[in-house]
């Protein structure tokens, strides 16, 4: 039974988030007494990462900029006897970013794992977005990626190693997205981020990953109306909308040491969406 549970946690295949059974300390843990950040923490894809790191042992600092809910997502995961503590910041604010990391050294001595989540996607037409809309989302989700990975070099440079993950998406690097134009772009501009840091940081053994997810059922998703999810689950080959879960355990996998050779890719974790030459096609 013992060898069972142990390729399990192994694999990944457990239930987390919500509705998370207690986290309990077990010889499996691949990330015991590792620390790992998470920007973007308080709700969706962050929530559930964060959820899944802790119960995998590590000592989660939950970044973001609501601070109630990012009370919420650590004390869930403290009455599932995970550890956590919460760094109120902006990704935009290069101040917070340095903050984000003094805080993480302050109280654990070390940074092991950046999973850089943080993003918004409001939606506007090319034709009338504003430059301060279009400033907003590349401040945000680009300049962001670069401060938040910036803040965590000199540490991870210092420990000899180090794993970034950052949340991309399919919309940008492989798909085109009507109304979110500044989005796409802050999305490949990431693409183009990753591979590059990627190289000039290896020398230090950090690498550096993305994951491109497809269309997740997230809280904002739900809301946008049955049809609407409908249609957008025919689009995708496996026959469903992604869960959190989906994204979180393959940042999970990027941040382990199974990954120590793989630098400066994007995994796409979207049900094949971007696969079919034609969404009319039969499958």
């Amino acid at each position: 039974m013992l060898k069972w549970t142990f390729l399990l946690s192994w694999l990944g295949l457990s239930t987390v988030c919500a509705d998370a059974a207690p986290i309990q300390k077990t010889c499996a843990k691949r990330f015991s007494d590792q620390v790992v950040i998470v920007t973007g923490a308080s709700k969706g894809i962050g929530r559930c990462i964060a959820t899944l790191f802790a119960q995998e042992g590590a000592n989660v600092v939950l970044v973001g900029r609501d601070e109630v809910q990012l009370n919420v997502v650590q004390n869930d995961i403290i009455e599932k006897r995970g550890r956590a503590i919460c760094v109120k910041a902006d990704v935009s604010n290069p101040a917070d970013m340095n903050g984000m990391v003094d805080a993480a050294l302050s109280k654990y001595g070390r940074i092991d794992v950046l999973c850089h989540n943080a993003g918004i996607f409001p939606e506007a037409r090319l034709e009338n977005m504003t430059l301060a809309e279009w400033r907003e989302v590349i401040d945000v989700n680009l300049t962001g990626t670069f401060l938040a990975v910036k803040a965590c070099i000199p540490a991870m440079k210092a420990q000899g190693r180090g794993k970034i993950v950052i949340t991309s998406s399919i919309s940008g690097p492989q798909t085109a997205w009507p109304g979110h134009s500044h989005y796409t772009a802050s999305k490949a501009g990431i693409a183009g981020f990753v591979r590059t840091a990627a190289v000039e940081l290896a020398k230090y053994k950090i690498n550096v990953n993305a994951v491109e997810p497809g269309n997740i059922m997230t809280e904002g998703l739900e809301g946008t109306g049955a049809e609407n999810i409908a249609n957008m689950t025919r689009a995708i080959p496996w026959g469903r909308l992604g869960t959190p879960e989906d994204v979180a355990y393959g940042i999970l996998f990027l941040s382990s040491n199974e990954s120590d050779y793989i630098t400066g890719q994007s995994l796409i974790i979207d049900g094949g969406q971007t696969l079919p030459e034609s969404h009319f096609a039969d499958y």
